[in-house]
């Protein structure tokens, strides 16, 4: 299975610099983000998805909706997509770095995920859909710690993946045939 891994538009937690790891509140993409996921769809006018996932977040739905115009493929919704649960929603960003930042990997915060059990559940999604399409090209939008997790799942070292980033809009693209 190909698959193009695309973080949202700049939203408004971006922005902020806040935490928003509930799907439930409304965080919605900025006139910025939205561009960047017109130039995101531009670039990628030229590719044909047969599928397309994204998490249960509005910023992701937006971004995937943007950039999708070109494709008549059907979006999916699936929360295993979902940003890393921080247990933080509304704090700002810097507060969960730190508490993470001695153990990146296995600091599980208060009413959050540890990195160790994200990769477990993006690694459920991206080993169900290599099953389900193995020879399609596939587009997921998500956000930057499962997009971080799904690369810590190929790499050598995962706790280098685990500190770090992946620009608003950017994309991964690689070949999944499981673990």
């Amino acid at each position: 299975m190909k698959l193009f891994l695309v973080r949202h538009g700049e939203s408004e937690a971006n922005v902020a610099d806040r935490i928003n790891d509930d799907p439930a509140r409304i965080v919605n993409l900025t006139v910025r983000g939205r561009a960047q996921a017109e130039a995101a769809s531009d670039s990628l006018r030229g590719i044909r998805f047969t599928r397309a996932y994204v998490s249960e977040f509005p910023r992701a739905i937006q971004t995937a909706e943007i950039l999708l115009r070109h494709n008549a493929c059907v979006l999916h919704i699936d929360a295993r997509l979902n940003e890393r649960r921080s247990g933080m929603d509304g704090l700002p960003v810097h507060a969960f770095n730190h508490l993470i930042r001695p153990d990146p990997l296995r600091i599980k915060p208060q009413r959050g995920e540890s990195f160790l059990e994200q990769l477990e559940r993006v690694g459920s999604f991206m080993d169900e859909i290599s099953v389900r399409h193995p020879e399609e090209t596939v587009l997921a939008v998500s956000h930057e710690n499962p997009i971080l997790a799904v690369q810590a799942l190929l790499a050598e070292d995962p706790e280098r993946m685990a500190l770090g980033s992946i620009a608003n809009c950017a994309w991964v693209e690689l070949v999944w045939t499981g673990k």
